[in-house]
């Protein structure tokens, strides 16, 4: 069995090094991604702005300080797969084991929040029910694939965060659809939460919904997938990563290193 080498906080310590030497790079090299929906409502009063400062200088927004790692991604939901959105992360690592992140459409001060996801590691995985295991998302295939990144940050902090990632799941529901690739969003949240999923295969996601990520925030997802390819070497098989197979009508293909734990006992045993 492979021995997962690094953790949330080793990677996320290393991140935080980078970043206060690398500043000025880091902070130029992240874009903008513009919400495409617009709450409804009626623009806020000149009342309400002075309110807003008052409450900026009294209160406190300790609980929000703290969401400070930046990850973006594609999220199909599950039920209906073809559904896939951009999700903008913004998490707080609570602990080795356990992080939260709330997600938004967008990465400006427009940007509409419309869902929360929790992150956990393989050993908190393993530790729930088996019926409450249907609801968490398996992460190896969007790192291996390049597709989840954490946008400009140097190259050596992010694959060192996305290294302590791997083998950890996601629990993602999306309270709002704010529009999903190809359909616009509603102008308020209706209706239930959607659970959200991941790409385990290359082809399940919409052809042009990487690139258009991509063209915007101006990384090169092919590229960020070679530079991973070490990180293959500590995947383990996770669950999940079947639960959409066969529910596209495009050919999907295997990702090298992801594999569903119930294939997990036809592979060939091998020791390291």
């Amino acid at each position: 069995m492979h021995k997962l080498n690094g953790s949330f906080s080793t990677g996320y310590a290393l991140l935080t090094g980078l970043m206060l030497i690398a500043l000025a790079p880091a902070s130029s090299a992240q874009e903008s991604k513009e919400p495409d929906i617009v709450p409804a409502g009626e623009t806020k009063t000149p009342k309400t702005r002075v309110l807003e400062l008052g409450a900026k200088l009294l209160q406190s927004n300790s609980p929000l300080k703290r969401f400070d790692i930046y990850l973006v991604g594609f999220h199909p939901m599950k039920d209906s797969p073809e559904d896939q959105m951009e999700a903008h992360h913004y998490c707080h690592q609570v602990n080795e084991d356990f992080a939260q992140c709330a997600l938004f459409d967008g990465n400006t001060a427009d940007a509409n929040l419309n869902g929360i996801e929790y992150i956990i590691s393989e050993k908190l995985f393993a530790s729930l029910p088996e019926e409450e295991k249907k609801y968490w998302h398996p992460h190896n295939g969007e790192i291996l694939s390049g597709q989840l990144i954490a946008p400009g940050i140097p190259n050596m902090a992010e694959k060192s965060l996305m290294k302590g990632k791997m083998n950890s799941y996601g629990k993602t529901w999306h309270v709002w659809d704010t529009g999903h690739e190809g359909k616009l969003g509603t102008t308020l949240p209706l209706g239930e939460p959607m659970l959200g999923w991941s790409f385990s295969r290359d082809g399940e996601a919409i052809p042009g919904l990487v690139e258009k990520r991509d063209k915007k925030l101006k990384i090169d997802t092919s590229e960020v997938r070679k530079q991973r390819e070490d990180l293959k070497q500590y995947a383990k098989p996770q669950s999940g990563v079947d639960d959409l197979k066969g529910k596209f009508s495009r050919p999907t293909r295997d990702i090298p290193g992801v594999i569903d734990q119930g294939n997990a006992r036809s592979l060939p045993h091998t020791t390291e």
